[in-house]
């Protein structure tokens, strides 16, 4: 596991978009080979869309030839709800972009058959190759898109019950009313989000301190999922100074070490 820590939620955002900017022109994506990204919601990761659009609009960056599947999706909310994952990723990204509609994938939760949903989705992910690359946020208590404590580390796509803790959370985006935020959702695994080529994980704020030191400093634990990333080959967890804070100075030192030497091999 690759660990950074930027002084700010800013610095990590550019960083991930930039890095995601280089992979795509790395992969030099067509039509018959998109490039495959995995995409979350929520404040997380705001400011790397925010930059991506940037970069696009000044011609860095195409999203002709990426195909992307979002994390998850709220049942009972249709795409055109104001607090549907479908309408947040057009509104905040989707519409500033050169994507192509037939490229972008969601979970349907206005679906009568849940099991037929989530399997079409996992055939979709395996029809396109695979996601090259799966961007993440993380739940205070360490979740991983929907998969809250004690989900299975081989879960595929799915039906999920949420935990009291986090319609709490999530009813700041339903104007603090609990009562409106639905309890159940379809989301990808931690399976499904292990099988990506790479996996990122952005976290800032102190809020998020704990889980992020479980998942770098404590051993696998399925109550931590954020932790399974620690058996990827190629996962990076990239932080602010708020969300690190909880970290043994060591733990920082050595990471930071890390990367210093690496800006001095180039």
């Amino acid at each position: 596991m690759r660990v950074l820590i930027k002084p700010d939620y800013d610095s990590c955002a550019k960083w991930v978009a930039e890095y995601i900017v280089y992979k795509i022109h790395q992969a030099r994506p067509t039509a018959d080979k998109p490039f495959v990204l995995g995409l979350p919601t929520g404040s997380s990761p705001l400011g790397v869309y925010q930059e991506l659009i940037k970069q696009n609009k000044e011609g860095r960056v195409s999203f002709e030839h990426v195909v992307t599947f979002n994390m998850d999706e709220y049942i009972g909310l249709p795409p055109d709800d104001p607090q549907s994952y479908c309408h947040f990723m057009w509104e905040n990204f989707f519409n500033h972009i050169n994507i192509q509609k037939k490229n972008v994938h969601m979970l349907d939760g206005m679906t009568k058959d849940y099991a037929a949903e989530c399997q079409r989705y996992e055939d979709e992910i395996k029809e396109v190759g695979g996601v090259n690359l799966f961007l993440c946020g993380i739940g205070t208590d360490g979740h991983i898109a929907f998969n809250e404590p004690a989900s299975s580390f081989a879960s595929r796509t799915r039906i999920k019950l949420l935990k009291p803790e986090t319609i709490k959370a999530n009813s700041r985006f339903f104007g603090g009313d609990k009562g409106l935020v639905p309890e159940k959702v379809l989301t990808v695994g931690i399976g499904t989000i292990m099988d990506a080529d790479e996996i990122i994980l952005i976290a800032s704020g102190k809020n998020k301190q704990e889980a992020i030191r479980q998942t770098i400093e404590c051993g696998v634990n399925h109550l931590c999922p954020a932790s399974i990333l620690q058996m990827h080959q190629h996962a990076i967890v990239i932080c602010d100074d708020f969300a690190a804070d909880k970290l043994h100075p060591d733990t920082i030192k050595y990471f930071k070490n890390i990367e210093r030497a690496k800006m001095v091999a180039k």
